[in-house]
C-alpha cells in the first residue's frame, strides 16, 4: 500500500529523474534529499513501488525510474501549483505585442515561444474542419503568377494560402473563378470541398479561359484546407533528449509528428495512457513520449489546442503552467471579438 513515506520517496525519485535522466538509487535519495530513513528501508520501499507499477528497474543500473503509471499518479496527485514567473510573463506579452497579428499567427508564434522556453517540441491543433462550412473565398493577386487566397468559414475561422501559377493568369479569369466559387461552394462542408469542385468544373471551363490552371491550384488548396490543421515548432529539440539517442526510436517519433491525423486521435488507442487534471490540461503518454495539451476557445466557441511534446521525463509543473498561461492569453486576445489586433 502507499504510505506517506513511500509517496515521499516516490516523489523524490520522479523529481530527481526529471532533472538528471539517470536512474535513481537509495544513496542519492539519502544524500541529496536528506531522507531520514535507512538505505535498507528506502530500497525496500522502492521494491514495493516497483511491484505496484509506479517504478521500473533499468537493465543498466540498480536504480529505479518512474513508469508511465507512475507519471500518471504523479500528475494526478503530486503536481504542484505553479505560476509563470513575472519575467516569463513579460517575455510572453512582449512577444505578442505585434500589430496586425491574426489568431493563426498568434498560435504559431505561441508554439515558437513555448519551444524556446521549454527546449521541447511544441505544436498546435487547429479547429476541426469536419464541423465547418465555407462562407467565402477572397483572393488578392500579387502579380500575374502569384496570389494570396483567404478562406473564411461559418465559424469565423480563416485560412490563408499562397498560390504560384505555372503561367500568367488574367485578372478577369481570377475574378470569374472567385464568383463561381462563392456562388456554388458557399455553405459546403470544408471536408467536401474537393469533391464539390469536380461538380463545378464544367461550368468553370465555359466561363474561365485558363480554367485548368486555376482549377488544379484551388483543388490543392482546398485539399490542404480540409486536411488536419496541425503545426509544430522545434522538432529538432528531440535530438538533444537522451531518451531519443536511439535513431530508430527518433525516426518513429518524427513520422508521428508528420502525421496530422494521429494528433486528433491522441489518447484513444489502447497503447496510450491519458489523464485530465483539474485545471483542464490533458496529459497523454505513448511509449517514452509525453504530450501535454491545453485547449483554447476562439470565435463563437471554435477551439484549438496548444501542446508540448517531449520525453516522459519532463518538468510537468512548469510546462502545465506555461501552456495554461499562453492558452488563456490567446483567449483573452481573440475570443468573442476581443482585442484582436
Amino acid at each position: 500500500m502507499l504510505t506517506p513515506r513511500r509517496i515521499e520517496i516516490f516523489k523524490a525519485i520522479v523529481d530527481e529523474y526529471i532533472r538528471t535522466a539517470e536512474p535513481v538509487g537509495s544513496s542519492t535519495l539519502r544524500q541529496k534529499y536528506k531522507l531520514p530513513y535507512s538505505s535498507a528501508t528506502i530500497r525496500n520501499d522502492m521494491q514495493v513501488l516497483e511491484e505496484m507499477g509506479y517504478l521500473e528497474k533499468t537493465h543498466t543500473s540498480s536504480g529505479r525510474i518512474p513508469s508511465t503509471q507512475g507519471y500518471k499518479f504523479y500528475v494526478e496527485n503530486l503536481l504542484e501549483d505553479s505560476n509563470v514567473d513575472k519575467k516569463m510573463q513579460m517575455a510572453i506579452h512582449d512577444a505578442f505585442d505585434v500589430s496586425n497579428m491574426n489568431v493563426e499567427d498568434a498560435v504559431r508564434h505561441s508554439c515558437q515561444i513555448l519551444s524556446e522556453m521549454t527546449n521541447l517540441t511544441t505544436g498546435a491543433i487547429g479547429p476541426d474542419s469536419s464541423t465547418q462550412r465555407l462562407e467565402h473565398v477572397k483572393i488578392f493577386p500579387i502579380d500575374a503568377r502569384n496570389a494570396v487566397a483567404v478562406f473564411i468559414t461559418n465559424t469565423g475561422h480563416t485560412e490563408t494560402k499562397n498560390f504560384r501559377f505555372d503561367e500568367d493568369i488574367p485578372m478577369e479569369d481570377i475574378e470569374s473563378c472567385m464568383d463561381i466559387f462563392n456562388q456554388r461552394l458557399k455553405d459546403v462542408p470544408v471536408t467536401e470541398l474537393p469533391e464539390k469542385m469536380e461538380e463545378i468544373r464544367p461550368e468553370l471551363s465555359q466561363i474561365v479561359q485558363k480554367h485548368d490552371v486555376l482549377f488544379m491550384a484551388f483543388v490543392k488548396a482546398f485539399i490542404k484546407f480540409a486536411s488536419e490543421n496541425v503545426y509544430f515548432s522545434g522538432k529538432d529539440k528531440m535530438l538533444y533528449q537522451p531518451e531519443f539517442e536511439d535513431i530508430n526510436k527518433l525516426k518513429k517519433l518524427m513520422s508521428v509528428l508528420d502525421d496530422p491525423s494521429s494528433w486528433r486521435q491522441l489518447g484513444t488507442g489502447s497503447t496510450s495512457t491519458s489523464v485530465t487534471i483539474p485545471n483542464g490540461a490533458q496529459l497523454t503518454w505513448v511509449d517514452d513520449v509525453a504530450v501535454v495539451r491545453s485547449t483554447f476557445r476562439i470565435n463563437k466557441g471554435e477551439t484549438g489546442q496548444l501542446m508540448v511534446v517531449g520525453p516522459s521525463r519532463m518538468n510537468y509543473d512548469r510546462i502545465v503552467a506555461m501552456l495554461e498561461y499562453v492558452s488563456r492569453l490567446i483567449e483573452k486576445m481573440y475570443n468573442n471579438g476581443g482585442s484582436e489586433k
